[in-house]
């Protein structure tokens, strides 16, 4: 299957940081060392077919081995930042909202960096009880922007909701805000171009070098104001017009759409904006940085539309977090390091039984699509992280390779392919995830195993709500983090509210 398109410690620094947990299949359905699952597997060869087969089964037609994780790279992160916001409001974020790659996508694991663009790829696991069951932590990650060095200049087209539903408090002066921010980050030889839209789309300022230019845009920014309803194909139509004309040979050209996404007007189901935005991300290299703002907010829709845009999306409901991706995170935003990145995961049959892959289901690569550039990966910036977390039961008494895995990318400028690899043994898996010194694997683990408690998912060897912010708090003491005290209220505030609507686990503090 082809994976619709998209193309994330320094104790839990939060990050536009990427989280590869995918996987062909829906990730809380394990596999089989045989490839016995639901769902249909990618082809492998006759003789991997036969190693999975149990000593004298009889068989007419062995089901595929499939120990083959392949996927697209992704650095989403609204999915956690608008859990953290319903959760704060008293309310469960829906399960069909919460994404775990994105929850663990928000904090940015201390990985080695490349020398230059590329990736490095680090692996690390732990055992998570005495059933057999680990997780396994495979972590990439690009080389850090010299902020002081150079960089490809930006055109960046921003298209910005003047709808109705930005008229709530917060919303469209935190979308203000955060464009005043980011134009003062902004080089002078980088571009800006202004779209709004409500039933109808407007050019407020065509493609715009900054230099000189710093004032008025600040002024155009300031006069915005809400009129009526949303029209978001109008908005998106418009604005990848203004980024074609204003498109600069050699810059960064990106769409930035910052929104409630509540679409009401045109073409709300996104099939022709969609349509749009993947002509011009493959004829004009035009990605897309979704931000998404608003207690109510369309998640899917803007997570759809940035999937094919070959972009991300983030979630903004305060100025430090707006402050934090226009200035913190703006080279993560805007220079990329790598286009069409995959990873691709093999497990060894001889010690692996089963695995399950946490998060990413609408991530898939087809196994043999992963060295196919025709098919899309992912882009990424500098400074990214990205890490799959797995749960994976092992083979009782066997040792040696557990799993090796593969990145590959596209140089940004070039398109030439580049690879590397990495793996790990079944030595790596001899101590508990929740002994000392494992802060950074065991906040992965404590986030990745909060979103799968949101959705309704019942992962092996999962603590807890009451247990998880217990280990969540621990870390935020020990590294001083206020991501991760915010993390650990998050897990805190789902564990009431999960006992007040009757749906906490037997024995959690708050079962009256």
């Amino acid at each position: 299957m082809k994976r619709r398109r998209r193309a994330r410690l320094t104790a839990g620094i939060l990050a536009a940081g990427l989280v590869l947990t995918g996987c062909a299949g829906n990730g809380n359905t394990e596999r089989a060392a045989d490839g016995s699952r639901g769902g249909n597997r990618a082809p492998v060869a006759p003789d991997a077919r036969q190693d999975g087969a149990a000593e004298g089964e009889q068989r007419s037609e062995p089901p595929a081995a499939d120990w083959l994780s392949t996927f697209a790279l992704d650095v989403d992160t609204a999915s956690y930042g608008y859990a953290r916001r319903t959760l704060s409001e008293g309310r469960l974020p829906e399960p069909t909202s919460v994404r775990p790659e994105e929850f663990v996508n928000s904090f940015r694991p201390d990985y080695p960096r490349p020398a230059g663009d590329g990736f490095s790829v680090t692996i690390d696991g732990a055992r998570t009880g005495d059933d057999g069951w680990s997780v396994v932590r495979v972590g990439l990650a690009t080389a850090a922007a010299d902020r002081k060095g150079e960089r490809p200049p930006a055109a960046l087209t921003f298209v910005v909701d003047i709808s109705g539903s930005m008229a709530e408090t917060g919303r469209l002066d935190l979308v203000k805000e955060s464009l005043g921010i980011l134009t003062d980050e902004l080089r002078d030889d980088d571009s800006v171009a202004l779209v709004t839209f409500s039933d109808e789309a407007e050019t407020r300022l065509p493609m715009t070098k900054v230099k000189g230019q710093r004032e008025r845009i600040h002024d155009i920014v300031d006069e915005l104001a809400t009129t009526s309803s949303t029209n978001v194909e109008a908005g998106v139509r418009t604005g990848y017009d203004v980024a074609v004309e204003g498109h600069r040979e050699g810059a960064t050209n990106r769409v930035v759409l910052l929104s409630d996404a509540l679409a009401n007007t045109g073409d709300t189901d996104a099939q022709s904006i969609l349509n749009r935005i993947d002509k011009e991300r493959r004829q004009y290299g035009i990605t897309l940085f979704g931000v998404g703002v608003g207690s109510d907010y369309g998640d899917a829709f803007m997570e759809r539309l940035a999937d094919k845009g070959d972009g991300h999306t983030t979630y903004v409901s305060t100025s430090e977090q707006a402050r934090k991706v226009f200035v913190d995170q703006l080279p993560h935003n805007i220079e990329l390091r790598a286009r069409d990145a995959k990873a691709q995961v093999a497990f060894d049959p001889k010690t692996v039984e089963k695995f399950r892959l946490i998060g990413y289901e609408n991530r898939e690569v087809a196994d043999e699509d992963f060295r196919d550039d025709r098919v899309d990966g992912g882009e990424v910036g500098a400074g990214h992280t990205v890490t799959a977390l797995y749960a994976v039961k092992t083979r009782p008494g066997r040792t040696g390779q557990l799993a090796t895995a593969t990145v590959r990318w596209l140089d940004p400028k070039s398109r030439t392919p580049h690879e590397n690899t990495g793996s790990v043994g079944t030595s790596a898996l001899t101590t508990s995830l929740w002994a000392p010194g494992h802060d950074s694997l065991q906040l992965t683990a404590v986030t990745a195993y909060f979103a799968d408690r949101l959705r309704g998912g019942d992962l092996p060897g999962a603590p807890k709500l009451s247990e998880l912010a217990e280990r969540s708090g621990a870390i935020a003491e020990r590294s001083g983090s206020k991501v991760v005290r915010e993390l650990t209220e998050a897990i805190r505030q789902a564990d009431k509210l999960l006992a007040r609507d009757g749906g906490a686990e037997p024995g959690d503090p708050y079962v009256g």
